[in-house]
């Protein structure tokens, strides 16, 4: 498993794979642009080769994308829609020139509208803007469980896959806090192996590209996305390390977002604690 963290791009693109490496990462991901504003960052291919250059040369193995928190793909609005495709296909577009694993998507909210209109236009932006562009894959991440954002639990995520008619570039990234708050009990090896079960029966293992590592500050089942401190969470240092540890995570990006709404800075030790928790929670599964 690959462990790392959200790094800020500000100072150009490369200067992402300098904050990774002296937080001692193994994969980063970062924004494409702003994550509260529609207009893009033009980056131009010395950016591009000046990032792979730099990566190249630093211990990451991967680098995966956020898309912007704006962009709703089931948007009834036609104008919402139109600026959420643009986003999109400039991520991807961004992705390709740096070779990024995938570009995280939060794929969009009913708004109150009912399920299958909504579900038709996000699948739809979704197929266009893979359709445009080339190579790299768009991981559609789980949400928290609020009855109006997709992607809720793995029958939503196999219907947005079904629904996009994609191919091997659509795929997922499954964050721990989101299934908790989801109500998918996690907080045990048992449970979480259990869960996965799941996952691969639905939506299928060979779309798993990355899993996001954030304690939760809300229950089981509360269905908010507020990310704590990992350890200091409801999945605690014990449900940390069995995600950490889940043998069919193994070789994926596992990308520390930061407590608080949205993420919020991480910081080097928090990097070695999950290192210690996974390295805990493998010694007690080999021990059984």
């Amino acid at each position: 498993m690959l462990i790392g963290a959200h790094v800020s791009t500000a100072g150009g693109l490369a200067k992402a794979v300098e904050r990774g490496a002296d937080l001692g990462c193994e994969a980063i991901q970062i924004f494409h642009q702003s994550p509260r504003a529609w207009r893009p960052t033009a980056y131009s291919d010395d950016d591009y080769a000046e990032f792979r250059e730099a990566f190249d040369a630093s211990p990451l193995g991967a680098v995966v994308i956020h898309a912007i928190y704006l962009i709703n793909c089931a948007s009834g609005e036609r104008e919402v829609r139109r600026k959420s495709l643009d986003s999109l296909e400039h991520a991807l577009r961004v992705g390709e020139g740096i070779g990024a694993a995938g570009v995280v998507l939060h794929a969009g909210a009913r708004k109150g509208e009912p399920h299958r209109p909504a579900m038709n236009r996000a699948g739809k932006a979704i197929a266009e803007a893979l359709e445009s562009t080339e190579r790299c894959p768009l991981l559609l991440e789980n949400t928290a469980g609020t009855n109006g954002p997709l992607g809720r639990d793995f029958d939503e995520l196999a219907e947005l896959i079904e629904t996009a008619g994609a191919g091997a570039r659509l795929g997922a990234c499954l964050d721990c806090c989101h299934l908790l708050a989801a109500g998918f009990d996690i907080r045990h090896a048992d449970g979480l192996a259990s869960v996965i079960d799941e996952f691969e029966d639905k939506v299928g293992l060979e779309r798993l590209r990355c899993v996001h590592v954030n304690d939760s500050k809300v229950p089981l089942g509360g269905n908010l996305d507020r990310h704590a401190s990992l350890g200091e969470g409801a999945l605690g240092a014990r449900g940390i390390a069995a995600f950490l540890s889940e043998p069919r995570f193994e070789r994926l990006p596992a990308v520390l977002e930061g407590p608080g709404a949205g993420g919020g800075a991480v910081e080097r030790d928090d990097i070695e604690l999950a290192r210690r928790l996974r390295e805990r929670a493998a010694r007690r599964r080999h021990a059984r």
